[in-house]
């Protein structure tokens, strides 16, 4: 329940962060301080998310100083989450980034990098730091860091056999299953619910297309299912193009590869 009291007059706009003065001369210039913080495109939508809200708390900072701090400490969400899956093993962070060191996945230099952000989120939960613990300059060179050891995670293993020809982007050896499961762990994008592009509602594309997966999952699709799956992928291929923002881009880019690899085949016309 609510309890704060409704505000009585108009909102304020957002000012700068006395703090930040020193970052940019205003909050177009913070865009400068990420841009090299590029996501990997071959990451889940659960990494993809963890590491662009890292991203953009760090330009947001320019209003709350705190939040470059929270960046780091959410980026780790990230790293553990690729280390976790590329090692097979669920061990604690410190575990996992000596593992990875140990397999030659990641450089020594990079390992200790990720252990200071490891570090620091240890000491904010004990109360030993704050939430201002960390410039937003330095706060970058820990999240990119986090972007670096991520990138590198996701090459494919030296061991790993050639890759078949793959389906929308998704390897086939991704399965059905392990996407949905990557989809249902992925927010759905800020700030669109209720927007169409070309005329197509999101909200809505994105239900059908996931309501017709667990179909196929839970049973499989007849001919008229498959029908209207890629009458959803036509819609997809034509509004993927206009999405101008990055983490909505990738959602249904992934929502695409899922209802590929959900209808493998075009139903006889009746």
């Amino acid at each position: 329940m609510n309890t704060l009291p409704p505000p009585t007059g108009p909102l304020l706009q957002p000012v700068r962060d006395p703090r930040a003065r020193d970052l940019a001369l205003d909050y177009a210039d913070m865009h400068a301080l990420i841009a090299d913080l590029v996501l990997p495109g071959d990451a889940s939508m659960y990494v993809m998310s963890a590491m662009e809200t890292s991203r953009e708390l760090i330009r947001h900072s320019y209003y709350r100083y705190e939040f470059a701090t929270v960046a780091v400490t959410h980026s780790l969400f990230a790293l553990e989450h690729v280390l976790a899956k590329r090692l097979a093993t669920n061990e604690p962070l410190h575990g996992l980034i000596e593992r990875a060191t140990g397999a030659g996945l990641i450089t020594a230099g990079l390992a200790a990098e990720l252990d200071r952000s490891r570090l620091l989120r240890d000491k904010l939960t004990r109360g030993v730091e704050s939430s201002a613990a960390l410039h937003p300059i330095r706060a970058v060179a820990m999240v990119r860091a986090v972007f670096d050891a991520v990138s590198l995670l996701l090459r494919p293993s030296s061991a790993a056999g050639t890759a078949g020809p793959d389906v929308g982007g998704a390897q086939p050896e991704d399965g059905l299953a392990g996407l949905w499961e990557d989809h249902l762990r992925a927010p759905f994008p800020d700030g669109f619910r209720g927007v169409d592009f070309g005329g197509v509602d999101l909200v809505l594309l994105d239900a059908d297309v996931a309501g017709l997966v667990q179909r196929e999952l839970s049973g499989g699709l007849d001919d008229s299912g498959i029908a209207y799956l890629w009458s959803c992928i036509a819609d997809l291929e034509k509004i993927v193009p206009l999405i101008n923002e990055e983490y909505c881009a990738s959602y249904f880019t992934e929502l695409r590869t899922m209802a590929q690899v959900a209808a493998p085949y075009i139903p006889t016309a009746t």
